[in-house]
């Protein structure tokens, strides 16, 4: 596309700022208790300000109560559609969500009627990304409870043409990974997101030592880490060490779609640990068609690309002889 072309095509893009995609929509059921639990169960929040009279609904759930289910919402016009169909036409016909950002006015609870308006924020210039060349759209919902502002909620994707991937691999220059039957792959693994909440428990990994927190308020464990306790709300913590055994809770075996570094089939587990608190995690050890739920596991360190060490969970074979670490 030349530079003129160009121009014109992103300043139509530019014309679909501020357009309404979604103009007095309704919520489909009030909030509700049901839904507030189920969320509650899923994430693994048991706060008490979320359950009982008085209750609330968890804030992270703002969008839930606007979403329109399979069938969708009724009476939205077409000017999301008319954007995304301009960017296939350009060749960016993959997505990524990249974030999202939410603000809260009140809180929600049982009874609350929700309306919502929706709209087409922005839409960024051209950009360059590892996935490929394409641009960004933000949409932006406003949600109301009973006619007051309770909240917005804004959702980035990129719209993009994915980039050209190397698909040759050199003969003999790397193994698959355990459980899996593909060919070796010289990409490297994504590393972990490491950040000031779960530092420590990467420098734990790195000493061979998978750590939980435990709350210094009630006592209760959890995983993954978090700056502050589902439970109590107390920001104090501190970490006992797992012993390392658990079973698979349940599991996916991943064929498709095939990623850099990863070789399919692999198993992926969530491992329920022996001191009650489940991670997700790599099953090796054995032919991932084999892995079943209730299996015994033991915990191991794997070495990635000879950089840094990723937990791990091998299939314990009966009188748990598996071995602790993995070199």
């Amino acid at each position: 596309m030349a530079a003129q072309e160009r121009a014109a095509f992103e300043e139509r893009l530019k014309s679909y700022e501020g357009r309404g995609t979604t103009t007095s929509g309704v919520g489909r059921d009030p909030v509700n208790e049901p839904m507030i639990r189920h969320w509650c169960e899923a994430m693994g929040d048991a706060h008490p300000a979320y359950r009982g009279p008085g209750a609330v609904a968890p804030p992270t759930m703002l969008q839930a109560w606007t979403m329109g289910g399979l069938s969708g919402h009724q009476g939205h016009n077409t000017a999301h559609d008319e954007l995304f169909a301009l960017l296939d036409g350009a060749g960016c016909t993959s997505i990524v969500a990249t974030d999202c950002e939410q603000e809260y006015l009140r809180p929600l609870r049982p009874g609350d009627a929700i309306t919502f308006d929706a709209l087409i924020e922005s839409v960024s210039g051209r950009k360059t990304t590892k996935l490929g060349t394409g641009y960004f759209v933000t949409t932006r919902m406003d949600v109301r409870a009973n006619g007051e502002p309770a909240g917005t909620h804004r959702f980035r994707i990129l719209k993009y043409a994915p980039a050209a991937r190397r698909t040759q691999r050199t003969e003999g220059s790397g193994a698959a990974p355990e459980g899996g039957r593909g060919g070796p792959s010289e990409a490297k693994r994504p590393r972990p997101v490491v950040n000031r909440d779960n530092v420590g428990f990467w420098d734990g990994v790195a000493a061979g030592r998978l750590l939980i927190q435990r709350c210094g308020g009630c006592g209760v464990l959890r995983f993954p880490w978090l700056p502050g306790c589902n439970a109590c709300g107390a920001a104090e913590w501190d970490t006992v060490e797992a012993c390392g055994t658990g079973t698979v809770y349940s599991y996916v075996v991943m064929h498709h779609p095939p990623f850099p570094a990863f070789d399919p089939p692999y198993a992926v587990g969530l491992i329920e640990l022996a001191e009650g608190v489940r991670m997700v995690s790599n099953v090796i050890g054995v032919p991932c068609e084999e892995v079943r739920i209730g299996m015994p596991v033991r915990l191991a360190f794997l070495t990635v690309d000879g950089e840094w060490e990723l937990p791990v969970f091998r299939a314990d074979p009966p009188g748990g002889s598996a071995g602790g670490g993995e070199g």
